[in-house]
């Protein structure tokens, strides 16, 4: 029986690793179980998995979850102190699944722990990458990727070198409106937004999909994962998502990962690492499928990949400033503030006006996403 803590339990990749453990419940004993409120849904979770601990990040929810949790022995607690502690709890893998910068803390928590960390988010690598594979380092830790691209690139680099990469190409599904006109993207809707065609996520995701910040977000990520170099990145558009990224090496043999366009796919690969598991879908059927075609990315439609390379490229505090005003502009589109193809105008202005020193640490980076999200909210003002 191994251990798991999952942070970020009741959103998209907490509910999947749950499915999986619950189809393997005899091999996990559940320890900590956390999210920013729900309470009902994840007391639910924690008595189902008979979780050691439930913690809620927003304190004015615990009254509920305790209410919820009264007399089955599971602990209940509150606050980000409490998120930390739960991410410190000695497990044999941490899932980190909270979205934003409110997972940054508990993230670097597991990762001080010095266990094996499935990492899914994405702001961990992107707002404070040096800061975060430091620690990585230092602690003795180890990340699995459980991004579907950089899960496939890490399984890909089984039994190679990474001296010997020539190239790792991230693959993008292009989203919802990869053939759409300029004209149909200014006036795409909230709702159009998060109707990913192959992928089953979350809100602020899917718009990421959809105006391809994500696979931006994603080579800062692999930037750090994978230090072959800036300049052996590349994004290629991939419709159909089967083939969720490929290894280049020095003697020109590629390595690509296929798979279905399902998150338990790449979770699955963490859970058993360095073994496998069984995952319940059904296997590829190539014939069926008939094609695979790739494209050059459009970043005159879709600059948000553009502006995360010049945001890499620069460095600092580049990509933390970028991130946050990405989260702030995405959740005005959902809002209904802004409309679609002012996101990344929004991000652009905010790297411009802002400017900040290299984060040399956790409370910097955290200190710059504050600001960052202030001067974009600014921006709202006047939009």
């Amino acid at each position: 029986m191994r251990s798991i803590s999952i942070l970020g339990a009741t959103g998209s990749v907490g509910e999947q690793t749950l499915d999986l453990i619950r189809r393997n419940r005899a091999n996990w004993q559940v320890e900590a179980l956390t999210a920013n409120c729900s309470a009902q849904k994840l007391a639910a979770m924690a008595r189902e998995f008979d979780a050691r601990l439930a913690v809620v990040g927003d304190e004015s929810c615990l009254g509920e979850l305790r209410e919820a949790l009264a007399g089955t022995g599971i602990e209940a607690a509150a606050g980000l102190a409490a998120l930390r502690d739960a991410a410190s709890r000695p497990v044999d893998i941490t899932v980190a699944a909270i979205v934003g910068c409110a997972g940054l803390g508990p993230t670097m928590a597991a990762i001080e722990r010095g266990g094996t960390v499935a990492l899914a988010n994405k702001e961990a690598l992107v707002s404070a990458g040096e800061v975060m594979t430091a620690a990585v380092e230092r602690h003795g830790a180890t990340l699995l990727p459980v991004d579907s691209e950089h899960n496939a690139i890490f399984q890909c680099l089984q039994g190679g070198k990474i001296e010997d990469v020539a190239r790792i190409t991230l693959t993008a599904s292009g989203g919802p409106f990869r053939t759409w006109s300029q004209e149909q993207l200014e006036a795409a809707t909230p709702a159009q937004a998060v109707a990913h065609p192959n992928w089953d996520m979350g809100a602020k995701i899917s718009v990421d999909s959809a105006t391809m910040m994500n696979k931006g977000l994603e080579y800062i990520e692999a930037h750090h994962l994978f230090p072959v170099g800036l300049e052996r990145l590349r994004i290629i558009v991939h419709p159909q998502s089967v083939v969720h990224s490929m290894v280049e090496y020095r003697d020109h043999s590629t390595l690509a990962q296929l798979g279905p366009s399902d998150m338990r796919v790449p979770i699955a690969s963490c859970l058993a690492w360095p073994d496998r598991m069984d995952v319940p879908l059904q296997p590829l059927d190539l014939a069926e499928i008939g094609e695979l075609t790739f494209v050059a990315p459009d970043e005159h439609r879709f600059p948000a990949t553009s502006l995360c390379r010049e945001a890499i490229e620069a460095g600092g505090a580049a990509p933390a400033i970028l991130n946050a005003a990405n989260e702030v502009a995405v959740a005005a589109f959902l809002d209904g503030q802004i409309g679609f193809t002012r996101i990344p105008v929004m991000v652009e202005q905010t790297l411009t006006r802002y400017k900040a020193p290299a984060p040399q640490t956790l409370e910097d980076v955290l200190t710059v996403d504050s600001e960052a999200r202030a001067r974009a909210g600014e921006l709202l003002e006047t939009a």
